[in-house]
């Protein structure tokens, strides 16, 4: 089974597996217009008929009915906010009513597949849901309404025909019913006293659709030939063998599903017509034929928002903009309604020309009379407003006025966040340096790897900038030392720059930043992370780390130690020789690095003695 509203569809399956104790069970599966599976539900229930609305699924067998209450995308907030509360209670997202029993909607109709055993002598044949409404067809002409979505039994009307189809009309006062020989009949559900049904037939119907915007629309098929039925007037046939999908604002859409299923792996756009009803044809007739004034009594007398829409669009066009405002407030279209204030303050009618060909996405006829006025700042605004800043690049390039350098480099950001969006970070690149953007170009350098370029940055943005710290992160992310600490040493966070060092084992670049800007707190760290080294064993890191923090004489001590232990072991003499060694070439750096403090020293006192005579 497979049955369809205008944004989701359900479809029902036998289940390929096995459910509990052996028992064959179906799987009702909604999609959404993309063909998205969005839930399922798997049942016992054989559904010989299926319906769907915004926000039940209901199927039905021979003698049971199943309502599903599915989450819809509104309501997902506020179910998951009460999941708390919720689960105390007993879920009644699903019920399961017999058809004979007598529902009152206070909570009857729970899971127990046992009633599927009670036979009736008048089964089901048919069902059809609007929002508010569920009928159910029994074989015997018996129609049961139920109120949805308390699912509770209101009515029930005997009729004398067996319904194979149902449709119910947008106000669920009317429904029509095809038999299964194909004729076709209405039954009107709220009779007022001394009316009567009415008396209407039609043979050989095999589809039909009522209108969701007008209650006396309705849509058949017959044989080959589609008729279209306002109350129980017919309009004029017209040829077709598809399926109604839909109808509304006097147009009806079908499908060819013959056509579509010979080769459905490549269907064609041909395969869905969009027909229009007489009303409507005869509307655009009028307006291009005999003019306004008359075609607003026609519209008057078949009034209907679709045909006041385009009155109003007609007039707009000839520049009657009284006539337009009054259709527009008839099709009850607030935004046409302001669009004609706003042309009322315009000072020509070529400006006024131009905003109407914008309202009706004519974009290049607008712009074209912005700049046969020489209004080129008029097409600017209306590019901008567009977001189609290649084109206001091109106007502002043309000369004239509308362009100032603001508006250039909101142009090349949106141009460049055009890019970004594709993930074409080159491109992104030109355009952000023409907007200086820098917050983006640090992105764009670090997504292409182009750290050189990263680090180039750092020169060009300011002192104390925000900038500063993301750059930082980034470059240490990457092992730039070196650029993380400059950038946050010009941010003015050298503890950060020193932690940055030494979380990159960057000792001397960290010694050197702590001296820059005497701190005291490098040596305390220094020992730290030697003791932590030494207690894992790594002694020749730890000598290596001191020798590049300038330690020499700690790395020396290490180094000696290290090679006491190998002389133990008469079999590691050379090793034992390579190690004395190189802790004496360690001292040795010592004693250099202190002398050229002690000649920098002298060379200073001498400096500053000078100085003083």
């Amino acid at each position: 089974w497979y049955q369809r509203t205008r944004r989701k569809a359900v479809v029902s399956t036998q289940s390929t597996g096995s459910h509990e104790n052996n028992k064959t069970t179906w799987t009702l599966t909604i999609f959404n217009a993309i063909g998205t599976p969005l839930d399922s539900r798997t049942v016992e229930l054989e559904p010989i008929s299926v319906t769907l609305t915004n926000t039940c699924v209901i199927a039905a067998n021979h003698n049971t009915i199943y309502m599903w209450q599915y989450k819809t995308n509104k309501r997902l907030a506020a179910l998951d906010l009460a999941q708390a509360v919720s689960a105390k209670r007993k879920d009644k997202s699903e019920r399961l009513v017999h058809v004979d029993d007598t529902p009152s909607g206070a909570g009857e109709g729970s899971m127990d597949y046992k009633i599927l055993s009670r036979a009736t002598h008048d089964e089901i044949s048919c069902i059809k849901a609007s929002e508010r409404l569920l009928i159910v067809a029994r074989h015997s002409g018996v129609l049961q309404l139920y109120t949805l979505p308390r699912f509770s039994l209101d009515h029930r009307h005997q009729t004398n025909v067996t319904a194979s189809k149902i449709a119910i009309n947008c106000n669920a006062t009317r429904i029509s019913i095809i038999n299964p020989d194909g004729l076709m009949s209405f039954f009107d559900l709220y009779l007022k006293e001394g009316e009567s049904q009415p008396k209407f037939e039609r043979k050989d119907v095999w589809d039909m659709r009522w209108a969701d915007d007008n209650p006396d629309l309705l849509a058949m098929m017959e044989k080959t030939r589609m008729y279209v039925f306002k109350g129980t007037d017919p309009e004029e046939p017209i040829l077709s063998s598809g399926y109604i999908c839909e109808f509304s604002g006097l147009q009806i859409r079908s499908a060819l599903l013959d056509e579509i299923i010979r080769d459905p792996e490549q269907p064609s756009r041909e395969n869905i017509m969009d027909l229009e009803i007489k009303s409507l044809r005869d509307t655009r007739e009028l307006l291009d034929k005999v003019g306004i004034h008359d075609a607003y009594q026609f519209i008057e007398d078949n009034s209907h928002p679709r045909l006041w829409r385009l009155l109003a669009e007609s007039a707009l066009e000839q520049l009657q903009l009284e006539m337009a405002e009054r259709a527009f407030v008839r099709s009850q279209d607030y935004q046409g309604i302001q669009l004609v204030k706003r042309l009322h303050k315009l000072d020509s009618e070529n400006k006024q020309a131009a905003e109407i060909a914008a309202y009706q996405g004519k974009y290049e006829a607008a712009e074209r009379l912005y700049l046969d006025m020489d209004r080129r700042d008029l097409a600017v605004q209306l590019r901008v407003k567009l977001g189609d800043w290649f084109r206001v690049v091109q106007l502002l390039k043309s000369g004239g006025a509308g362009g100032n350098d603001t508006l250039y480099q909101k142009a090349w950001n949106a141009i460049g966040d055009y890019y970004a969006d594709r993930l074409k970070w080159s491109s992104a690149v030109s355009y952000y340096q023409q907007s200086q953007n820098m917050e983006k170009l640090v992105e764009c350098y670090y997504l292409l790897e182009d750290y050189d370029k990263l680090g180039a940055l750092i020169d060009q943005v300011p002192d104390n900038s925000v900038l500063l710290e993301n750059i930082a992160s980034k470059c240490s992310s990457v092992g730039m030392c070196h650029e993380a600490s400059r950038a946050l040493v010009k941010n003015n966070k050298v503890k950060e720059a020193v932690d940055c060092c030494v979380s990159l084992n960057q000792w001397d670049r960290a010694v050197e930043i702590a001296h820059q800007h005497n701190m005291s707190s490098v040596d305390e760290l220094l020992a730290k992370y030697a003791t932590h080294l030494l207690d894992k064993g790594k002694i020749l890191d730890a000598i290596e780390l001191y020798r590049k923090a300038n330690h020499y004489i700690d790395a020396a001590k290490l180094m000696f130690k290290l090679a006491k232990e190998s002389s133990e072991i008469p079999s590691h003499a050379l090793r034992t020789k390579k190690l004395y060694v190189l802790g004496a070439m360690l001292v040795e750096q010592y004693n250099c690095h202190a002398l050229s403090d002690r000649s920098a020293l002298d060379t200073l006192i001498h400096t500053n003695s000078a100085s003083i005579e």
